[in-house]
């Protein structure tokens, strides 16, 4: 089974972060979003890699050759970016020949049993339920339990059931097809050529594609639902095992933690939901819900619901106070 990873865009919600490295690399639990990704395809025994790169692309592919140098891994330049159905067009030579495909976007960590998706005799969307449908794509359902119908960012959605950027797909062909169709027709939606209107013409010609209802799924394109993946990611039972006692004296740890090697923390109290990259200093800090790049320096911080780049530094300020009764002091909220 080839994978096809799309990573060109350009991750504008997730600044500051996103001027200096593409999103799928920003770090989340012990890991990168791009690497939880591969490293879950591995697991369900994809082979073969191609990424679709476009902004900051030089990094994504010195990250994947460094980092997985075992994989088979092709490299295509979207330019220019003109949605996720261009993406896969520029790169349609990549899977033309094969029997089957699994698109799986760069930028969203979803939790499902992938053989069982590959194993399926159908097409598969994978999809959740969402309280805000009209953000997203969206799937509706026959009677008989296939889709009949996707729509992007529908303004009165008929289902809650949203894409989650999982797209198991049997007859490549078809797909290469009908995305030739939406670009010499110039069918686009909200100016972009879409994927979603590249499976309505699969589905309208006969395509059978089922719904693949995910676990957990975290569009990792906001600091909140990246602080949300993190969480739930250190709520693994490997993180919870970890003892970190001998490594950060004078040290409370509140689990789920995860702190990367060549790390010194001391007179600090670190967790819960704290993942901290490699090679970084913390010193008399209090951090919970947070994010910690590599290399970064902490000191006299008090953080919750933060996410810290690497290479970064804060140092924040200590006090030596002598107060007498009745005192208050309030260096704000």
């Amino acid at each position: 089974m080839k994978a096809v990873i799309p990573v060109a865009g350009v991750g504008s919600k997730l600044r500051p972060h996103t001027h200096t490295q593409p999103k799928s690399l920003v770090p989340v639990a012990d890991n990168t979003i791009l690497g939880h990704i591969i490293d879950k395809l591995l697991e369900a025994g994809v082979s073969e890699f191609v990424f679709i790169i476009g902004y900051l692309g030089e990094k994504v592919e010195r990250y994947v050759r460094q980092k997985y140098p075992e994989i088979s891994a092709e490299f295509v330049v979207q330019e220019p970016r003109e949605g996720l159905g261009h993406a896969l067009w520029v790169a349609r030579h990549t899977f033309s020949e094969d029997d089957s495909v699994l698109i799986i976007l760069g930028d969203a960590i979803v939790d499902v049993d992938l053989k069982a998706i590959i194993e399926a005799p159908y097409s598969v969307l994978g999809v959740k339920k969402v309280a805000k449908p009209s953000l997203f794509g969206v799937t509706e359902m026959g009677h008989d339990e296939f889709v009949v119908k996707v729509v992007e960012k529908p303004k009165i959605p008929k289902s809650n059931f949203a894409l989650v950027g999982l797209y198991k797909i049997m007859h490549p062909q078809k797909l290469i097809a009908s995305l030739q169709h939406i670009i010499t027709e110039d069918i686009r939606t909200q100016g972009e050529y879409h994927l979603t209107d590249a499976l309505m013409h699969m589905i309208k010609n006969g395509e059978k594609m089922v719904p693949w209802s995910v676990d957990h799924w975290f569009d990792c394109g906001r600091k909140e639902t990246l602080l949300e993946a993190n969480a739930t990611l250190l709520a693994r039972p490997k993180f919870r095992d970890r003892d970190y006692s001998r490594l950060c004296p004078g040290c409370i740890i509140i689990p789920p933690v995860s702190i990367g090697e060549g790390c010194i923390v001391t007179n600090s109290i670190i967790g819960p939901n704290v993942a901290i990259g490699d090679n970084t200093t913390i010193t008399n800090c209090v951090l919970s819900n947070s994010i910690i790049g590599s290399y970064s320096e902490l000191r006299f911080a008090v953080m919750h619901d933060s996410i810290i780049g690497s290479d970064a530094s804060f140092k924040g300020f200590s006090h030596s106070l002598n107060i007498g009764d009745s005192t208050e002091i309030n260096f704000g909220q």
